[in-house]
């Protein structure tokens, strides 16, 4: 699965993951839900939302703490045409100025049971949650199961993480296997999976039902199919350069059709950047985010296309 990256994910980004790589789950970039005078999606959330071409399967994340317009959301978003619907409660960032929601919520666990529960009343197709291991208390999920199980959630995607850990430290997948081995749920593990080996040994000794790929997966798109081609070779740096490449000069023209004026695309365009840093393409970075206009990024990158 390609994980839901909240302003990175996108309809775009997607698109190209799917084209390129094929993931066998996309994820939508999390729908907030929250009370006010709108209450319905705004269109251009529901042009997101519309099923991509090849057939893989579009899973739409909310983010909320009131049951009846979660509700209210995932009919909607199923009335579109979207047939899964995903809960965020895992986002360590999940508070607005006067609610708890995603991560958050595990700090109020009793206030989770009415969400699930409105929830599963009305969503016809898949419902899963994706959750961290617990909000101070990396052993909380274990207490969570019962709840999950009996609420009738399809899957689990599991980040076992704390929440207050936000990205810090180590994605303890031992807390993985122990959940598998407690729950009658199929549970994905998500959170550090960026080399074949690690996705290797996790599906091999832990029994999860599969892989979520984020952070890693932007790092190295080919990370998907190595994966299916158990090939374990380490890819050389001027693979992911290329890659890497790649990945910016595809995403540069849709995100000209996609976002309104040059700042935008560029800051786009720049929020990726880190991702790919992170696998040593520090020059090729440094280049790019020099840049300080559109043309300017555009005609650096296909510099370094063309060296």
């Amino acid at each position: 699965m390609l994980a839901p990256m909240q302003g990175l994910s996108n309809r775009g980004l997607r698109s190209l993951f799917i084209e390129w790589v094929r993931p066998d789950v996309v994820f939508s970039e999390f729908i907030r839900v929250a009370g006010g005078k709108r209450r319905n999606l705004r269109p251009t959330q529901i042009q997101d939302l519309a099923p991509h071409r090849r057939g893989v399967p579009l899973i739409a994340q909310l983010i909320g703490h009131q049951p009846d317009l979660l509700a209210e959301a995932a009919q909607a978003l199923q009335d579109s045409g979207v047939g899964h619907i995903n809960l965020n409660l895992g986002c360590p960032f999940g508070r607005t100025t006067s609610s708890a929601i995603g991560g958050e919520l595990l700090n109020l666990p009793q206030q989770i049971p009415p969400l699930l529960a409105a929830l599963r009343q009305v969503v016809t197709g898949s419902f899963s949650v994706k959750l961290r291991a617990g909000y101070d208390q990396p052993r909380q999920i274990f207490k969570l199961l019962p709840l999950f199980e009996d609420t009738g959630v399809d899957f689990l995607v599991l980040h076992p993480r704390t929440v207050v850990q936000k990205y810090s430290g180590a994605a303890d997948h031992n807390i993985t296997a122990e959940a598998v081995q407690h729950t009658r749920l199929p549970i994905i593990a998500n959170g550090d999976i960026t080399t074949v080996a690690q996705g290797q040994q996790l599906l091999e000794k832990t029994g999860i039902a599969g892989l979520m790929l984020g952070r890693g997966a932007l790092a190295d798109p080919m990370l998907f199919s190595r994966l299916r081609n158990e090939d374990s070779n380490v890819p050389t740096a001027i693979e992911l350069r290329h890659n890497a490449l790649y990945l910016l000069g595809k995403l540069l023209p849709n995100y000209r059709q996609r976002y309104c004026g040059q700042s935008q695309v560029l800051a786009k365009l720049r929020s990726l950047l880190p991702y790919l840093q992170e696998v040593g393409c520090e020059s090729l970075c440094d280049a790019l985010r020099g840049a300080k206009t559109l043309e300017a990024f555009e005609a650096q990158l296909k510099r370094m296309e063309n060296p």
